[in-house]
């Protein structure tokens, strides 16, 4: 025969066995290269194991491409600026166009994922105030 009357809450607090769930990181895609997978696992093992659902794989599968991509645009400008002689304008402008609109696509995806600082700093941490008074307030 089962007890009596209703749980104690201390009864509901505490986990049975088959209550508690492991949650697996995900893995990363097959599609990523050594280097871009080496930045999903960076990614995935910074944030709990269940940060990233099923539907947001593809995201931050295409979030670690452009990271690797502003890499390599990131190292085509630096050796342009040590090539004096082969220095071109034209090439140089067209870099730089391409490395701001990489850093356009990875601020959005990691905004849209909660990965960046802009999506996890709440509005009251970031609103402190100044320990200073107010030349009005004096």
């Amino acid at each position: 025969m089962g007890v009596r009357g209703r749980k104690s809450s201390a009864s509901l607090e505490v986990a049975t066995v088959g209550e508690l769930l492991t949650v697996a990181r995900p893995d990363a895609p097959y599609d990523l290269t050594d280097e871009q997978t080496e930045e999903w696992w960076a990614v995935v093992n910074r944030l709990p194991a269940d940060w990233f659902p099923r539907e947001t794989h593809a995201m931050l599968a295409q979030y670690c491409r452009h990271v690797i991509e502003a890499r390599r645009i990131a190292q085509l400008i630096d050796r342009m600026q040590s090539d004096k002689d082969g220095f071109e304008i034209k090439d140089y402008d067209r870099l730089l166009k391409m490395q701001e609109r990489e850093g356009r696509a990875i601020t959005s995806l990691a905004t849209k994922m909660r990965i960046s600082q802009q999506a996890t700093t709440r509005a009251e941490q970031a609103k402190k105030p100044s320990p200073f008074k107010k030349p009005w307030e004096a």
